[in-house]
């Protein structure tokens, strides 16, 4: 059995990938087996219905043989080595999961001694669990690269889902900072991954008998994640989302993830200072837009830039779209109305649905619950315009929606937990107030814009 100081140095370096939130995996339960991997997803997070969901996140060895500049556990790195046997791993997954503290599996490891027999020893674990231990659970597992396919698809076959993490958007940033990775290495099992799965979902959709479709449905069936590290290398979000745009289509994933950069480790060819979170976010809202509301990359963000801080970018596209508006919610098709700050898919469909039985006021669109102090700029109802027609005061109004929708929780101890609206603030409350204010007090009003005030 694992012992405790094993366990902590092993979950710990783990802690660093953020590519498991989520499962979509329906793998059942056997009469003589043990567990279900739910369908609304295994990860340390809360589901829609309030549920807790989690996993066991650990290293299978953290003694890795790449020299990874930014990885804690790179090769040069001053740092306790340990490795655990698959039979030790499948022991304290069994043993955690009959004490419910978990539901499933995050499977990875350091590069130890090779790829391909750090791959092997991947292998076996999950298939000690599912054969063996009959785990019918969620199991994630890390891809190595430069190993065997024939190791990664068999892995394929066993786990719920896999994930290659790109971890660096440029082959340039990953020549200098990961010199034992190449893009190749990483993109191909993905590629591979992707064709193996399309090819049993055609089999399963031309092949005749329930008995020949039920095992094509079992190769990953929760897909593939990857992960970018935001901030270790010089790319721009516009670099970021379209590597993102490319990987969606190319291999079909389930989700990118990002991760904003932490100096955890010192060397001259990184970054001394942290990279905001708040970058992080507006990648994640941009991936958003790209994945449910038919957003392209290049709409989002010019190739040599980075996302706007002062709003999100759906905000900042349709400031560098103003021709386009207002639309008319009476009239405008759906994929109109998505585009639309304020206007999110439920929203939308919600007005395409009520107002084929009357014209919609923005009384009605207040009562839908749509966020008019973005919204009303962009939008005419019943041919009535409320919103701010100069492009410098509809920024404004934006910025301040932005940061007026940053609530912090109450606390007893920090009475300055909850941010005191200001008066220029409560200016907006008369337009014309706030409009002299525009004009008088220009640098106030460019302070808020850059986040500055």
């Amino acid at each position: 059995m694992i012992d405790e100081r094993r366990l902590e140095i092993l979950t710990n370096g783990a802690k660093y990938d953020v590519s498991c939130s989520s499962s979509g995996s329906r793998r059942k339960n056997t009469t003589d087996g043990i567990g279900n991997a739910s369908f609304g997803g295994i990860c340390h997070s809360f589901t829609q219905d309030g549920r807790c969901i989690s996993l066991l996140k650990i290293l299978m060895s953290n003694d890795c043989v790449f020299d990874c500049k930014y990885c804690p556990n790179r090769r040069s790195a001053d740092v306790e080595r340990t490795t655990i046997t698959p039979r030790e791993i499948c022991e304290l997954t069994m043993d955690f999961y009959r004490r419910n503290y978990i539901e499933g599996l995050f499977l990875s490891s350091a590069v130890f001694q090779n790829p391909n027999y750090t791959m092997e020893l991947l292998l076996e674990t999950v298939r000690l669990l599912r054969v063996e231990y009959k785990f019918n659970g969620y199991i994630h597992l890390k891809g190595i690269p430069h190993a065997d396919p024939i190791l990664t698809e068999k892995a394929g076959k066993l786990a719920d889902r896999m994930s290659y993490n790109v971890e660096l958007p440029a082959e340039e940033s990953l020549k200098l900072l990961a010199p034992q990775k190449t893009k190749a290495s990483i993109f191909k099992p993905m590629q591979e991954l992707a064709i193996k799965k399309q090819e049993l979902a055609l089999e399963r959709k031309t092949r005749t008998g329930y008995a020949e479709r039920k095992g094509t449905g079992k190769f990953l069936p929760a897909g593939q994640t990857t992960q970018m590290i935001v901030g270790a290398s010089p790319e721009t979000d516009g670099q970021i989302l379209r590597l993102t745009e490319f990987m969606y289509r190319k291999y079909d994933l389930k989700r990118v993830y990002y991760s904003a950069y932490l100096p955890v480790v010192q060397d001259p060819l990184l970054p001394s200072e942290k990279t905001g979170l708040l970058r992080e976010h507006r990648l994640y809202q941009a991936d958003w837009l790209m994945r449910f509301y038919g957003f392209t990359s290049d709409e989002i963000s010019p190739l040599g830039e980075n996302l706007p801080m002062e709003y999100d970018p759906k905000c900042a596209w349709a400031l560098r779209n103003m021709d386009r508006f207002p639309v008319e919610v009476n009239t405008a098709p759906v994929e109109e109305l998505l585009r639309v700050p304020g206007i999110g898919a439920k929203g939308a469909y919600k007005i395409v649905t009520a107002r084929k039985h009357t014209a919609l006021t923005f009384d009605d669109l207040k009562k839908m619950r749509i966020v008019l102090k973005r919204a009303k700029h962009f939008i005419t109802a019943k041919g009535k315009f409320y919103g701010e027609r100069k492009e410098d005061n509809v920024k404004f109004c934006l910025a301040i929606a932005e940061r007026t929708d940053q609530v912090e929780q109450l606390s007893l101890f920090d009475r300055f937990s909850t941010p005191i609206p200001t008066p220029e603030i409560r200016l907006l409350e008369s337009p014309k107030d706030k409009e002299f204010w525009l004009r008088s007090t220009p640098q106030i009003a460019n302070s808020v814009l850059t986040g500055q005030l």
